[in-house]
């Protein structure tokens, strides 16, 4: 069926990119996490992400495990400004180096 005009919709997917882990208490160490957090944001940015544009949110449990996710949030049109709603790098818990 043919489109017409208006209903063409945009080639541009708005879904974030996000790697992440979770790591169980003695699977990691400072220096391990810290190496973990560059390579996943050397993977974003690699994917073509700003620096501004990359999200990086390590979570450290009470049982000594952590999470740890990176992403890149591509915002939700074509022509709204790059990286959408995320402008800045957040971190909610702050690891050393990262």
């Amino acid at each position: 069926m043919p489109l017409k005009k208006g209903n063409i919709m945009s080639l541009y997917q708005p879904e974030p990119v996000e790697i992440s882990t979770r790591m169980r208490p003695g699977e990691w160490t400072e220096a391990s996490l810290e190496e973990l957090v560059t390579t996943y944001r050397a993977k974003i940015l690699a994917m073509g992400a700003s620096v501004s544009d990359v999200v990086t949110e390590v979570v450290r449990n009470d049982d000594g495990s952590v999470a740890v996710a990176v992403s890149w949030n591509k915002g939700s049109y074509a022509d709204e400004p790059e990286g959408g709603g995320f402008t800045t790098t957040e971190t909610r818990a702050d690891t050393a180096g990262a």
